[in-house]
């Protein structure tokens, strides 16, 4: 596995894992799977913080701007653009 979209910064649910939990990956079947009880992750769910994109620059563009993975990991301003 190299990629898992959302993004935790976004608060996908990579945001969510802590040490020591238990993951299932199925590969044929394409799936991960956080074996962690729904009570737990809406706490935890409930005390995430998720970061500030920067202020200014290539990262503040690249934070705001960049779609996920799934979609292509292209700039959102430039769907639907033809060069």
């Amino acid at each position: 596995m190299l990629h898992v979209s959302p993004e935790a910064a976004l608060g996908g649910p990579l945001a969510l894992v802590r040490n020591g939990d238990r993951i299932r990956l199925d590969v044929p079947n394409r799936t991960v799977d956080l074996l962690v009880d729904e009570e737990e992750l809406s706490r935890r769910r409930a005390g995430l913080i998720l970061p500030e994109p920067p202020r200014r620059g290539w990262r503040r563009l690249y934070a705001t701007s960049v779609v996920q993975a799934s979609e292509g990991a292209d700039l959102e301003f430039l769907r639907g653009v033809r060069s």
